[in-house]
């Protein structure tokens, strides 16, 4: 009770200790036009067969029964709508919260399996990404003619300590062959029982450790081969970068990059392409390299195994301005549309010597008041960047390259869902 309340009064104050019993369903925690409701309508249209395939309990079998793989579904594209990326906060959410107890329906939930979940529904999610904008491709709701292709820096799970010059990696490698090899003798030479299954999970641990470290002095073995093939096409006696080659031993895809606030971190660069006309995310890449150019050709083999179809434009800022993917493009009548170096001497739309047909066209059209107006076009299709960003893609939660494309299919669906409600297509991706 607040202070000040003079003597005399009769007021109807809160108790909160008092044992209530309340008629009710967990329909009724919802209103009728919840975003809830429209992201389980949503998943109930998708063709989940292939997770469903992967369900071994049926009637004739004993034992508790598997979750529906739609309320897995369900529960991860309405949290990540709400920029929740923890498994262990969904877990909570579903206990406490009455969206995501109704999309639970009275079904039990943890963490390890939402988690499970999210990284293994990659190829799932994929595919759906194909297969649903392919339907609106053919039935002329989406325009695929000018596409936009972008690179988004996301910070990696593995810290900036994590990552060791060679040299380190050896050292560390052979001690952690090492310590397996011991605890494989001593399990084997233990007849103890309890000691024995205690000796196996420390022998399962050094034997993952090893595994990470191997996999790290690879990953240093491809940065230093990386460096010197940059150094060979660039003409150089050595590699630009003098600092000596370092892996992560937690998250060994990933690679230091810069940030977009100019600070290096280690990171993946996740590459979107995006139509200009109606700003619907049709394809995602998850790569390790710093650098965006030489990513157009790839950009354009994935739109055309997804969908068999070949833009006439592309849009891309000035990271992408190679001039082999120039050359590559303009073989293939298409027009790309990129910023002209501005650290340059001279005017940067004359030709160059070395200049093949397509980066003279290239030059000449960016030059251009009406290419200037088809590439401002390409700052619209920013606007997933930034949702994705502010419904908590800040830093990734898990490892590896394949986690990480499920974590951004995720994030694309979500976004592609309010597009789709937004222009009232579900129903034609259904």
């Amino acid at each position: 009770m607040a202070r000040g309340k003079p003597a005399g009064l009769r007021l109807e104050t809160a108790t909160r200790g008092q044992v209530e019993f309340q008629q009710g369903s967990l329909d009724d925690l919802l209103s009728a036009d919840h975003r809830a409701r429209q992201v389980w309508d949503y998943v109930e249209g998708l063709d989940l067969g292939v997770l469903y395939g992967r369900v071994r309990t049926t009637v004739l079998s004993s034992g508790r029964p598997a979750i529906d793989p739609a309320i897995l579904m369900s529960l991860w594209l309405y949290a990540t709508l709400d920029g929740v990326g923890s498994a262990r906060l969904l877990d909570r959410l579903c206990r406490s919260e009455a969206a995501y107890r109704w999309l639970c329906g009275g079904v039990g939930v943890n963490y390890h399996t939402l988690s499970d979940f999210r990284s293994d529904a990659g190829p799932l999610l994929d595919d759906l990404l194909s297969r649903s904008i392919a339907g609106l491709i053919a039935s002329g709701s989406i325009d695929a003619q000018t596409l936009a292709v972008d690179g988004l820096r996301v910070r990696a799970s593995a810290g900036s300590g994590s990552f060791r010059s060679g040299e380190r990696l050896q050292e560390l490698y052979g001690a952690a062959k090492q310590a397996v090899e011991e605890l494989r003798a001593e399990i084997e030479e233990d007849p103890g029982s309890a000691e024995r299954r205690t000796k196996a999970r420390r022998q399962a641990a050094a034997e993952d450790r090893l595994r990470r470290l191997e996999e790290a002095r690879r990953a240093h073995a491809e940065i230093e081969q990386r460096r010197e093939e940059e150094a060979r096409e660039q003409r150089r006696k050595k590699p630009r970068d003098d600092k000596p080659a370092r892996a992560s031993t937690s998250d060994p895809q990933a690679r230091v990059m810069k940030m977009g606030d100019g600070g290096y971190r280690p990171a993946y660069n996740v590459q979107i392409k995006t139509t200009a006309e109606g700003c619907h995310i049709i394809g995602v890449s998850v790569t390790n390299c710093a650098s965006d150019r030489g990513l157009l050709g790839p950009a354009l083999d994935e739109i055309d195994r997804r969908y068999g179809v070949q833009p006439q434009r592309l849009l891309a800022d000035g990271g992408f301005d190679s001039k082999t993917d120039i050359e590559q493009l303009h073989a293939e009548d298409i027009e790309l549309f990129c910023p002209l170096p501005k650290n340059t001497k001279g005017d940067p739309a004359a030709p160059r010597r070395g200049d093949g047909p397509g980066t003279i066209a290239w030059r000449q059209r960016m030059a251009s008041e009406q290419g200037q107006a088809i590439y401002k076009r390409r700052f619209a299709t920013e606007r997933p960047h930034a949702h994705m960003r502010n419904h908590g893609l800040q830093r990734l939660l898990v490892r590896g390259a394949d986690k990480v494309k499920a974590v951004m299919l995720w994030h694309v669906h979500a976004f592609n869902f309010l597009q789709f409600k937004r222009l009232d297509l579900i129903s034609q991706v259904h």
